[in-house]
């Protein structure tokens, strides 16, 4: 029955596809007929997913339909961002109090804080390369298909980003925290992070029977919060639908004619690293891929819907706990990458860089590029804790470098199609490293374990 319903979805789709196709090229048609044909195919994967019983694939139902409510009714579409905005908000509320407990608990955990230390220098130095072969792809990419080449450069429309410039110190004293209940206020995660690892590490220093209650404590919130993600994510395919509706409601379908080779450069880009990095990267490490695919395939489709590497972090630390990775390498690898090994941001910022250039008429030679480059590979280490983080950071980047930021505007308008496949991306390669660190300390458990559950 379920293969069924779902081969008459894709029938369905190729009908509406074809349909549009003659549409737009060949001679108009009926616009009740394309309609009526779309949301037929849609109710068809409604269908689908109430015989499927899946999390997954009622994310996906959610993001087609949102796209069709953005397409068919705009100004409604606009509205439901409120929907989106409960959900983000709800999964926002779980982040602080979730890394907090699931570091504190697994370095304390630790008898051995050595563990801890090497375990950190293993991830650090893994960050650095994964993050810097994204930059080159981004970087090779961009100088391949030179999709900046001929855009018109807009006027300024009084559209303003705001550039938040640090200096070498200024980023380094960002990474600590001065009052951690303002740091939870304003999301930096990073600050939060540092924060929990020295808890940890003080814990894991007090005598036994002092420890033991706080760290059972700290376990028990972990469960929790974990428990708090399940029902919340409950509410995940709403909260994605109504993203993709917003954002397609909002820039229309027709701004990517304009910016469809850019486009169609970050995606190829992001498939070559998936493929030419990450994949090899998995199989030197042996991870299995089936169960890995399958763990990842929900908190990336989260990431994707809504543009948000938080949103989908609970769900992700969750899954590779749930494939044989200790909880305590997923308490510590998964939120420091989430400001070091932002590998879709990284990749697409290296790209945008020299698209500002291409689209400004600056050429820059190979020598400037690579200072570009290691430009970016510092100025992304703040990604994640910025506001419009990888605008801002693209913008006080290329003022740096003396170009224009007037191209950058270009790139407001479809930011957020480029963000759901980088963010994405960012979500993937970091539950990657989860399981290559557990690998390279022997701790990934090789039987499988209980499946996911809601």
């Amino acid at each position: 029955m379920k293969n069924k319903v779902l081969l008459l979805a894709a029938a369905a789709f190729t009908l509406a596809a074809i349909l549009g196709v003659v549409n737009n090229f060949f001679t108009p048609l009926s616009a009740t007929l394309l309609f009526s044909v779309r949301w037929i195919a849609i109710a068809t994967l409604v269908v689908y997913g109430f015989n499927k019983h899946s999390l997954t694939v009622w994310i996906f139902v959610a993001m087609v339909a949102g796209a069709a409510i953005g397409y068919d009714w705009p100004h409604t579409a606009v509205n439901l961002r409120v929907v989106s905005m409960i959900f983000l908000r709800l999964i926002k509320t779980i982040i602080a109090p979730l890394l907090f407990a699931t570091l504190v608990s697994g370095i304390a955990a630790h008898s051995d804080l050595k563990k801890v230390g090497r375990m950190g220098i293993k991830a650090i130095v893994y960050f650095e390369v994964v993050t810097t072969l994204a930059l080159v792809i981004g970087l090779a990419a961009i100088n391949i298909g030179k999709a900046g080449v001929g855009v018109h450069v807009p006027t300024p429309t009084g559209e303003a980003v705001e550039v938040q410039k640090l200096t070498a110190s200024e980023t380094i004293l960002h990474i600590f925290p001065e009052n951690i209940a303002k740091s939870i206020a304003e999301g930096q995660v990073l600050q939060v992070v540092v924060f929990a690892i020295l808890f940890g590490m003080a814990l894991a220093l007090v005598r036994e029977d002092r420890r033991q209650p706080m760290l059972k404590l700290t376990e028990s919130l972990a469960e929790v919060m974990f428990k708090f993600t399940n029902i919340v994510m409950y509410l995940a395919p709403f909260g994605v639908g109504a993203a993709i509706a917003c954002t397609v409601g909002s820039t229309g379908l027709g701004v990517l004619l304009n910016l469809a080779k850019l486009l169609l450069t970050l995606y190829i880009a992001l498939l070559i690293f998936i493929v030419g990095v990450l994949l090899p990267v998995a199989l030197l490490a042996r991870v299995p891929l089936k169960r890995f695919i399958a763990a990842v395939a929900e908190p990336v489709s989260i990431a994707f819907g809504t543009s948000s590497s938080e949103a989908a972090l609970p769900r992700a630390m969750e899954a590779m706990e749930a494939i044989g990775v200790p909880r305590q390498v997923v308490a510590f690898v998964m939120p420091t990458g989430y400001s070091f090994n932002l590998d879709g941001s990284t990749l697409y910022l290296s790209l945008a860089a020299i698209f500002v250039a291409q689209a400004a008429g600056v050429h820059l030679s190979l020598g400037r590029q690579l200072l570009l480059l290691l430009t970016l590979m510092l100025t992304s280490k703040g990604v994640a804790g910025v506001s419009r983080a990888a605008i801002v950071i693209l913008l006080g980047t290329v003022g740096s470098f003396g170009l224009p930021v007037e191209p950058v505007f270009i790139l407001l308008g479809i930011d957020p199609l480029m963000d759901m496949a980088r963010t994405s991306i960012n979500v993937l390669g970091n539950c990657l490293a989860t399981v290559v660190v557990a690998r390279w300390e022997g701790d990934f458990a090789e039987e499988k374990p209980a499946p996911l559950s809601l």
